[in-house]
């Protein structure tokens, strides 16, 4: 984090009369939100770096724009007149809670015993009473910059621990789809084609994906902000494409896999039963640890997201079991390679993460929980086995997690600056998106279901 704003400031003071950095906000914790922009454009892009506490590419990602863009590359054309914003790290409490894996070694058993993420309640993108109620002081900043800038291009920088890259659009941008494919075959990026993120969002593309409005009831994507009201839609009313880019650490070929699956029912059976297992074993592991965790500082901070894995498991593993499921409610999705890859991924990604955490507080937790941390270590050792031998997880260079994510940034901002030449900025904000598959109740907030 440290790095992040003094390589920022560095910047700016290079490029007086291009680049300026500016306090936007306070996080919880009392740290600076700081805004780097770079030109005087009368249009405006608003990149966001660090939503998700474990995903810290983005940061990277919006430092090598800012100098791509000073260098004079671009801007040209419709993108010359564009001012550019990059919120250096929303969630910067969170991200200095994974700094003790971010300088390496970068393998999974390190990086799962240092993962952080916060509860579904204490994410910054989510909004799950609303814009009008946001609690959280870094979401009620994003907001507001949101609604100063009116943005024509906003993008949201997220990192997959283990997978492939994709994209989220709230609007389509026609041809994105064949730039991922051109910028993922030169870097050796892997596209997941059939995220559990997008499991059942319209396809606009091959790795991209078309964000659905927040809908009453709809909790089919339980743990991503999708599921409620997003900062995502907020600037929707200003006529704003908002692009999530998503870019791999550690790559899994398969996920790119179209081909049919041989026996996906199977497949589908044990990945759910191998959940319901590994909640057991961690809820059991939880019951020992929690009386042992008084007096534990921030203790809360971590058991918060080891409830909220450990409460919505057993309703992923059903809604994935051909023999539980209720095909009358949503079928089920797609079984091809790639589809029951990321599914399998994504079994396995709820229980290290939970594993991780608990193994966090464990250590914090002292001689008393000692005898807890040889368990946990056997099960993570294990999971992660299973990541690099069964589905060959590879690390991906931080270079080109950065050089990836930077050009499909890129290509979508072309993309949704030639679209809004094409279609006038919407005069008037309005309460909701206009779009007619907005439902007029507000969205269900899972922390409430």
């Amino acid at each position: 984090m440290d790095d992040l704003a003094l390589h920022a400031a560095a910047l700016a003071a290079r490029h007086p009369g291009a680049a300026r950095l500016r306090h936007v906000g306070t996080s919880r914790a009392g740290t600076p939100l700081r805004l780097l922009s770079v030109g005087h454009g009368s249009r405006h892009a608003l990149v966001v770096a660090g939503p998700h506490a474990n995903e810290p590419v983005g940061g990277a990602t919006a430092l090598r724009l800012a100098e791509r863009l000073l260098a004079g590359s671009p801007p040209a054309g419709d993108d010359a007149d564009v001012t550019w914003n990059f919120l250096l790290c929303l969630d910067p409490d969170g991200a200095r809670r994974n700094e003790g894996w971010l300088r390496g070694p970068y393998t999974l058993g390190h990086y799962f015993r240092h993962f952080f993420r916060p509860g579904f309640t204490e994410q910054p993108e989510w909004l799950p009473d609303g814009a009008d109620r946001a609690a959280l002081p870094e979401t009620r900043a994003l907001l507001a910059l949101q609604d100063e800038l009116r943005p024509f291009f906003h993008c949201s920088l997220h990192g997959v621990d283990v997978g492939g890259g994709f994209v989220e659009l709230t609007r389509d941008l026609p041809g994105l789809d064949r730039r991922v494919a051109h910028t993922a075959a030169r870097l050796g990026i892997p596209r997941e084609l059939g995220p559990y993120d997008t499991l059942y969002w319209p396809s606009l593309g091959p790795a991209v994906y078309r964000i659905p409005p927040p809908r009453r009831g709809d909790l089919a994507a339980a743990i991503t902000e999708a599921a409620v009201e997003s900062t995502w839609y907020h600037p929707h009313r200003y006529g704003t494409v908002t692009a999530v880019v998503e870019a791999p650490m550690w790559g899994v070929p398969a996920v790119a896999d179209a081909t049919p699956a041989a026996d996906p029912e199977t497949f589908l059976r044990t990945v759910a039963r191998a959940l319901r297992h590994d909640t057991g074993l961690l809820d059991g592991l939880l019951a020992r640890l929690r009386p042992l965790l008084a007096g534990v500082p921030d203790a809360d901070r971590l058991l918060a997201p080891v409830d909220d894995y450990l409460l919505v498991s057993p309703g992923l593993a059903d809604s994935w079991d051909p023999d539980v499921h209720d095909p009358a409610a949503r079928p089920l999705p797609v079984c091809d390679t790639a589809h029951l890859t990321a599914l399998g991924i994504s079994g396995r990604r709820v229980a290290l993460r939970t594993a991780g955490l608990l193994h966090r507080l464990a250590t914090a937790a002292g001689p008393d929980a000692a005898g807890l941390l040889p368990r946990l270590d056997a099960l993570i050792d294990g999971w992660c086995a299973d990541y690099r031998d069964h589905y060959g997880a590879r690390w991906i260079p931080v270079a080109r997690q950065v050089e990836y994510q930077s050009r499909v940034v890129l290509a979508a901002s072309q993309l949704a600056a030639r679209r809004q030449t094409r279609a006038p900025r919407a005069a008037e904000a309005r309460p909701r998106s206009g779009e007619p598959e907005w439902g007029a109740g507000t969205a269900v907030p899972m922390h409430r279901e």
